[in-house]
């Protein structure tokens, strides 16, 4: 009699532990999860969205770059901008301590990453091992544009972008090449032919619809939904560049042609004159980026980047345009600490300020502040000899970067309409001192 009780017992006891455990398991999913949301989970066994399109293509993906020493590093503007707004959470995350899939399961059609060309060892036996792996993979080649100077290496291709889709999501790669300015360039993602427009939504990526410069990003190594990823280390300043990116080529052919037509002028005191305008640019780039203040070539240095691609050896200074809203009251005193005294300051912040300044070997330095209107911009010019004042109208335009003497620098993006602006009737096709000028100004 008393082994049986003590069997039921064991049993009663048995059935209510059970009981119990099944509620505070009801308990948990249908109350507890439901107040504190499913993101501040730490169930292992919770694992919230990781079995989406999007993280799925994307595990593959740094599967298959991560075992072929491929070294891609996220580019991906929405991405970045989330990890930027839980930077702390993301530093401080492990591998395999997620629980909830947060960056990569957000819905969208693309996901972007990029790799330096330079670094990449095994292109074409990578692109084979991404269709064994299931990816429909499509390569987008150029023309090298940095060879468009050299007749017998203008026809060279090289990759710019692939696009691997995988279900209904596609890894939008794009190729990063170095250029002389230290800082890395993107090709134009243009369809050929016989490329099926419909293969991916082409008109909603956000790289190659024009090509792009960046500054060469500092990578770090961090994990996000479970994937140990490389990202640049300030992601945000890598998502403001994006849309101030554009980059358009100097016309090197057009350059070639026109010194065909005119001589080139490599005398030495042209070449003096070169070397000295090109240091008094590179001094003047770091000075203004260390104020934060963007700039751009103007008058005869912008001339001379768009008509022959190299500084005009008989300009005599060197000639940028900033917009007055990025004036910084420092200004003067940063170039005088930087060596360069002021030779002379026309007009005022609020109306036509010009600013010159003494560079070595007598190259002086002009900056030509630009004041927006509604529908046109103006800069103000005085007269050094009679303080003759001028207003120079210049339609509205957009900024570029480019590559001038091995530098990135910005230049306006519609040039030719910027120029004839600039030069009003002057034939600026034709070298000044062809025409009886001494300067191109």
């Amino acid at each position: 009699m008393s082994r049986i009780n003590k069997n039921v017992v064991l049993a009663l006891l048995t059935l209510t532990s059970s009981a119990f455990l099944l509620f505070q398991l009801y308990y948990y999913k249908h109350y507890l999860s439901t107040k504190n949301g499913a993101g501040l989970s730490k169930s292992k066994g919770s694992r919230i969205g990781f079995d989406s399109t999007q993280w799925r293509a994307v595990k593959k993906f740094i599967m298959l770059t991560s075992n072929q020493n491929v070294p891609v590093f996220l580019i991906d503007p929405l991405v970045l901008e989330l990890i930027n707004k839980n930077f702390e959470q993301v530093k401080n995350t492990s591998q395999g301590s997620i629980s909830q899939c947060t960056f990569f399961c957000v819905p969208r059609d693309f996901t972007a990453f990029a790799l330096q060309y330079h670094l990449w060892k095994n292109e074409e036996g990578w692109f084979r091992i991404a269709e064994n792996m299931g990816f429909q993979c499509l390569k987008i080649e150029s023309k090298d544009p940095r060879l468009d100077g050299i007749d017998s290496l203008s026809g060279t291709e090289i990759p710019l972008h692939y696009i691997c889709k995988l279900a209904t999501h596609a890894i939008h790669l794009v190729v990063f090449h170095e250029r002389s300015g230290n800082y890395l360039w993107h090709g134009h993602l243009r369809l050929k032919e016989h490329i099926d427009r419909k293969f991916v939504p082409f008109r909603k990526l956000q790289f190659g619809r024009y090509p792009g410069a960046f500054d060469r990003p500092e990578l770090q190594q961090v994990t996000l939904d479970g994937l140990e990823v490389l990202i640049p280390k300030d992601p945000m300043h890598f998502v403001e560049e994006v849309p101030h990116s554009r980059f358009i080529e100097c016309r090197y052919k057009e350059a070639r042609a026109f010194f065909q037509q005119y001589l080139d002028d490599n005398t030495v005191e042209a070449m003096a004159f070169r070397k000295s305008a090109k240091e008094l640019l590179q001094l003047a780039a770091k000075t203004l980026n260390k104020l934060g203040v963007p700039f751009w070539l103007s008058s005869g240095t912008c001339l001379g980047w768009y008509r022959q691609c190299n500084i005009i050896p008989y300009s005599k200074d060197v000639d940028l345009g900033i917009f007055i809203r990025d004036y910084k009251s420092d200004i003067i005193l940063a170039f005088q600490d930087a060596g360069l005294p002021l030779k002379h300051k026309f007009g005022k912040v609020e109306d036509s300020l010009e600013l010159s300044f003494q560079g070595k070997d007598d190259v002086k330095l002009d900056i030509f502040f630009f004041y927006e209107e509604t529908d046109h911009v103006w800069n103000g010019g005085t007269q050094a000899k009679t303080g003759k004042k001028f207003k120079y109208l210049f339609p509205k335009f957009t900024l570029c970067w480019t590559e001038f003497v091995d530098m990135k620098v910005r230049v306006p993006c519609e040039t030719l309409e910027y120029i004839e602006a600039n030069y009003a009737l002057r034939n600026f096709h034709v070298p000044h001192t062809m025409l009886g000028y001494s300067g191109e100004a």
